[in-house]
């Protein structure tokens, strides 16, 4: 997961705090990650209306149509590794996955 994603899963404009607990790093990493994101034009920096020492992260349009391609590009790979799995096994994978990023979420959401 990088600094766009983060900003995109929290649903609603998202903070460097916010991109920091997200990737679990520290406040100065996901500070110079955002800001790379807003120099390649992918995030834009919006004044909070309710908290004038905030800014909100908003993914431009070039950065929804980067992350379409990405999830286009990741869900054409897992369904070219699943290519030829028989049912069975895709249902079973795809319950131990959803079981490993359940734990992985709750690991490294402390």
């Amino acid at each position: 997961m990088d600094a766009i994603e983060a900003a995109e899963q929290s649903g609603a404009p998202a903070t460097v705090s916010g991109v920091a607990g997200a990737l679990g790093v520290d406040q100065p990493r996901a500070s110079r990650l955002v800001a790379g994101a807003v120099e390649a034009g992918l995030v834009r920096r919006e004044a909070d209306q309710s908290d004038g020492r905030r800014a909100l992260l908003v993914r431009t349009e070039a950065g929804r149509a980067l992350t379409q391609e990405v999830h286009r590009f990741r869900r054409s790979v897992f369904a070219e590794a699943m290519e030829g799995g028989r049912r069975r096994t895709g249902r079973t994978f795809a319950r131990l996955l959803t079981r490993f990023v359940g734990a992985l979420g709750s690991r490294t959401s402390h």
